[in-house]
């Protein structure tokens, strides 16, 4: 199953095909940033986190092999290349700089959304196991431990801490955990989401009043952060 909730960045200077793609891409439930020219595109790249690029190849201030060429050096972040059939050299040399797959325009749009869920899967591979410290979560046997000694874990605790933990460094909105994890399809005006945080930081925090892996960031989220430091928890044996 593809990551719905994935930002893309998008990259064309042709509004007709901003308009084309945006579209069906948040119809799907993707987090969509445009860009019309190379530079705007870098600049949007240090803003922010994304989990995608679409990158057009001709594009004006700075060309799309170029904007390839930085985004590579940079991060390892999945890109997708938009070319026309006169462009297949460019092809060939945007797929040599680092780019995971390319799009021949004209082209039909489930085949673009299988494309785009495709790359997200495959650079997302599931996470099979989270540690904090002291604490081991093992999202295949649904298992968790603290020092060795059994945590209680709810089915609900299991899909939030993987949720999290496949973003990790990363802010989560709370819409989007209402959406991914809870499943509503329409948000709801509800706490649900940040009464399950703290039940979770009661289990798996070393001081849940001061968080050291899963942190609140406010107006906006939650952020996990697994390498924040390992603790000694109340009872845990020395």
């Amino acid at each position: 199953m593809a990551d719905r909730s994935a930002r893309i960045l998008l990259v064309d200077d042709e509004q007709s095909i901003q308009t084309l793609l945006s579209y069906p891409l948040r119809k799907e439930g993707y987090d969509v940033v445009q860009a019309t020219d190379g530079r705007q595109a870098l600049d949007r790249f240090d803003e922010q986190a994304f989990d995608l690029v679409v990158l057009d190849l001709m594009l004006p201030k700075v060309d799309g092999l170029e904007v390839c060429r930085r985004l590579r050096n940079r991060s390892s972040v999945p890109i997708i290349i938009l070319t026309a059939k006169s462009e297949e050299i460019d092809k060939v040399v945007g797929l040599e700089l680092g780019a995971d797959d390319y799009i021949t325009k004209p082209f039909d749009l489930e085949e673009f959304l299988a494309r785009v869920q495709a790359v997200l899967r495959r650079a997302r591979p599931p996470v099979e196991q989270l540690v904090l410290g002291r604490v081991v979560i093992d999202f295949r046997a649904q298992t968790a431990t603290r020092a060795g000694y059994t945590l209680h874990l709810t089915h609900r605790e299991f899909e939030l801490a993987e949720y999290l933990a496949e973003r990790q460094e990363r802010v989560v909105h709370r819409n989007e955990l209402l959406r991914e994890v809870w499943g509503y399809l329409e948000v709801p005006s509800t706490r649900s989401v940040d009464h399950a945080i703290a039940r979770l930081r009661k289990k798996i925090e070393p001081d849940p009043h001061h968080p050291r892996f899963i942190h609140t960031v406010h107006g906006d989220g939650y952020c996990l952060t697994p390498a924040g430091a390992s603790g000694v928890f109340p009872g845990d044996p020395e």
